[in-house]
């Protein structure tokens, strides 16, 4: 039986105020043929899952905190307990906008990396309204912060 431990998981830190835990794919023990699913706690005040795509569906449940969703050109307020479904293609990007972590946890499918951890990682995420298409009308800015 492979178990991934949440409490033995460091994971990683990002540019945009976030640390997320694999606990399917990546670097995770476990290694799903068609998911990856993880643990990511976005700063208070602003840390971020920036603006991205990704060829694999997607869903982001919010555990804990209250948080701007953009999703295509949509813009909703979401907090504990619920879900967002993203579909694949779908530009999308996920701010804590409270005072206290949020935390949520992430499933795609079909397992693999997404080429948005290294691009953040590296600097070269394509900016909204730039090199991506614009983020919905009064988001909060992508994080587009070199590490």
């Amino acid at each position: 039986m492979t178990i991934s431990d949440l409490s033995q998981i460091p994971g990683r830190r990002y540019p945009a105020r976030r640390l997320t835990q694999n606990l399917a794919g990546g670097v995770a023990p476990i290694q799903a043929k068609n998911f990856s699913i993880g643990n990511v706690t976005l700063d208070p005040d602003g840390g971020q899952v920036p603006w991205h795509n990704q060829e694999q569906e997607e869903v982001y449940f919010v555990v804990e905190g209250t948080g701007e969703m953009c999703l295509g050109g949509e813009r909703r307020t979401l907090t504990s307990g619920q879900m967002a479904y993203i579909p694949p293609g779908v530009f999308h990007q996920l701010t804590n906008i409270g005072t206290t972590p949020l935390r949520m946890i992430y499933c795609y499918g079909p397992a693999g990396d997404v080429a948005h951890w290294r691009q953040e990682l590296d600097g070269t995420l394509p900016k909204a309204g730039v090199e991506a298409p614009p983020l919905p009308e009064g988001a909060r800015p992508q994080c587009t912060e070199k590490p």
